[in-house]
């Protein structure tokens, strides 16, 4: 069955192409044809799961490859196959699942949409590019498929085009993802150049040969990595992510849960090998989550728009995935994604919930709307829970295995604190947002508030369960299933679930702080914020304005960027144009009519140039003598 996976992302792109080709004839029938497909994808990705298993017990470091040739030049073969490993299969689930809940949650939300099923042709075309992203055995393929994605999301993002702010955040974050894409791709043509190939079985088999230098192998994982922080919106790169919120609703629960912003996550993870070979690009990896995972958790504390508060989330989580990936654990970096995945698929189809049901989208103008929408309530309330780290449910073991591993990485302890740190961050935030929305009184402009109906409810529930119970998949159950970590590894990491005690409640004690503090805050106000906030006026203030990297940048390109540009456009036109191109015919021209009045066919004339020739050779001859 496996032979066949290729059909899970062609299917819906099948499904795209019909939708925009016979878009006229398909005003609701094109969302049918979207979530079939995707429905038939995702029962396909269970056909090769099983497969997949029956292949090799576990431990699972069984991988199935299949490819045919695609192009010849000299002595070059490209070719396009599937590379279906446990990290394939854990992003085929999670990118399947993602989709179609979205999508059965779509028909609701979107259904006044006049573009309907455009919404729905771009939305199978995004989850078709990123399962092809993650079949990819080869970088060339890897590329295509991620050059996609980006289109995808522009298009998404984007979507209410007539408003300028969407049509803005479309533009910016299509540019700041390809200030990534561009290192991206020059780490992937360097690879080409050293191994002469472009399939990552080949490329790993020549990086466990020693084939590569050490020079090469740090170059390749920094630049890939270059390309993984535009995507999942890492410092510095961060600054597209919280505007992209101008696209719909479903569209963020699918950026932030299972598309776009996960990728750079999963590519870190295809190529791990490389950082696994060099401390230098793991240690920037750490740093990197660090710097990030901290100041996104800052701004979300004091965001006030709910979806910007969930963007500076995912910001914080992704981080968190790099930390781990960094310390050197595949398997909590991708537990994590796939757990944050379904948390994430909750809040933002929750906050799509409240914003239909009373049009609110500020926190501070909500408050009590749990009497108003119980499910949503309950649904976002227990994905709260799990993402800020609240045992037994799921987040709590998936955030648990990244502060085991970043403890036992380079420079454990700095990085235990720092992992510490931003979970209690992310459980006061979660408490915040919750709290604000749900709790407390009901404000009288959100008498009008009422519950979704049972097309927006029902994906939401079951991303709500899936999420809750899925730190169970850390354990073995099973003879044959020694748990997560002996499902997804990379190298010698594999091992079975197990608690550091210490950490374990650390962990724990910071998060029920941080919901804690949140209540006495946001439900009793027995704690003032404003008082706080007195206190630390600047530190709010710089925190508010998001460091002013946005301004940073605005700056950067008004007053370097485009002097610089001037600069050149003057060279280009006054120098290049005016003098290389049009010199020679300026010169030939002038010259030309010059010399027409040497060439006049007329005797006396001739005569007379003689005449004055002969004179001046005489005087020349009496200077000289």
């Amino acid at each position: 069955m496996m032979e066949w996976a290729w059909l899970i992302p062609s299917l819906p792109a099948i499904a795209f192409a019909l939708m925009v080709a016979l878009r006229r004839w398909l005003p609701n029938w094109g969302a049918i044809l979207a979530t079939g497909s995707m429905a038939v994808s995702f029962a396909l990705f269970f056909f090769v799961f099983a497969d997949w298993f029956g292949q090799k017990s576990f431990p699972g470091d069984y991988t199935f490859m299949y490819s045919i040739d695609w192009l010849r030049a000299g002595d070059a073969v490209l070719t396009w196959g599937m590379w279906i490993d446990p990290i394939t299969l854990t992003m085929l689930g999670l990118v399947t699942a993602a989709a179609l809940g979205i999508q059965v949650y779509s028909w609701g939300y979107m259904a006044h949409e006049p573009r309907f099923t455009w919404f729905f042709a771009v939305h199978s075309l995004f989850a078709a590019s990123m399962l092809a992203l993650v079949m990819a055995d080869n970088l060339l393929l890897l590329y295509i498929a991620w050059e996609l994605v980006g289109i995808c999301s522009y298009l998404l993002i984007g979507f209410f085009y007539d408003r300028r702010s969407a049509a803005e955040a479309a533009k910016k974050a299509f540019i700041t993802t390809r200030v990534g894409d561009v290192g991206l791709l020059i780490g992937i043509l360097l690879l080409f150049v050293e191994t002469g190939t472009f399939e990552l079985s080949a490329i790993f088999a020549a990086l466990a040969n020693g084939e590569l230098s050490e020079g090469v192998v740090t170059g390749a994982a920094l630049l890939m990595l270059m390309g993984a922080i535009g995507k999942s919106a890492q410092f510095p790169f961060h600054v597209w992510l919280p505007d992209a919120m101008e696209g719909p609703t479903p569209v963020s629960a699918l950026v932030h849960s299972a598309t776009m912003v996960v990728a750079g996550v999963f590519l870190v993870a295809r190529v791990f090998p490389f950082f696994e070979a060099s401390d230098t690009a793991s240690l920037v990896l750490l740093c990197l989550g660090a710097v990030t995972a901290l100041g996104a958790a800052a701004m979300a504390l004091v965001m006030t728009d709910i979806k910007r508060v969930l963007a500076y989330s995912t910001l914080t989580d992704l981080a968190f995935m790099m930390l781990a990936l960094g310390a050197g654990s595949v398997t909590a970096g991708m537990f994590h994604l796939l757990l944050h995945g379904f948390a994430k698929a909750t809040l933002f189809l929750g906050a799509g919930s409240i914003s239909h049901g009373s049009e609110q989208t500020d926190i501070r103008q909500m408050g009590g709307l749990r009497r108003r929408m119980p499910l949503t309530a309950l649904a976002f309330g227990v994905a709260a829970l799990s993402l800020g780290g609240i045992p037994p449910f799921g987040g709590f073991f998936s955030k648990d295995e990244v502060t085991l591993a970043a403890f036992h990485g380079q420079f454990g302890w700095v990085f235990l604190i720092v992992a510490l740190t931003v979970g209690f961050m992310k459980a006061l935030y979660m408490g915040r947002v919750f709290f604000s929305a749900f709790l407390g009184k009901l404000k009288p402009e959100n008498e009008h508030a009422h519950e979704s109906g049972p097309s927006m409810l029902a994906p939401m529930l079951v991303f709500t369960t899936l999420g809750a119970l899925g730190g169970l998949l850390a354990f073995g159950w099973t003879d044959g299933y020694g748990g997560f970590g002996y499902f997804v590894f990379a190298g010698d990491h594999q091992e079975a679930f197990h608690l550091n005690v210490g950490i374990a409640v650390a962990s724990a004690v910071l998060a029920l702080a941080g919901f804690g503090i949140a209540w006495l805050a946001y439900v009793t106000g027995s704690l003032s914020t404003e008082g706080i906030i007195a206190r630390v006026r600047p530190v709010h203030t710089a925190v508010a304005n998001k460091f002013y990297v946005d301004e940073v940048y605005q700056w950067t390109i008004d007053t370097v960027v485009l002097t610089l540009g001037n600069a050149i456009a003057w060279v280009d036109r006054a120098l290049v144009n005016d003098v290389g191109v049009n010199g020679p015919g300026v010169v030939t021209e002038r010259s030309g009519r010059v010399l027409r009045l040497v060439q006049t066919g007329k005797l006396y004339s001739y005569a007379l140039g003689m005449v004055l020739g002969f004179l001046a050779l005489a005087v020349a001859w009496w200077v000289a003598q």
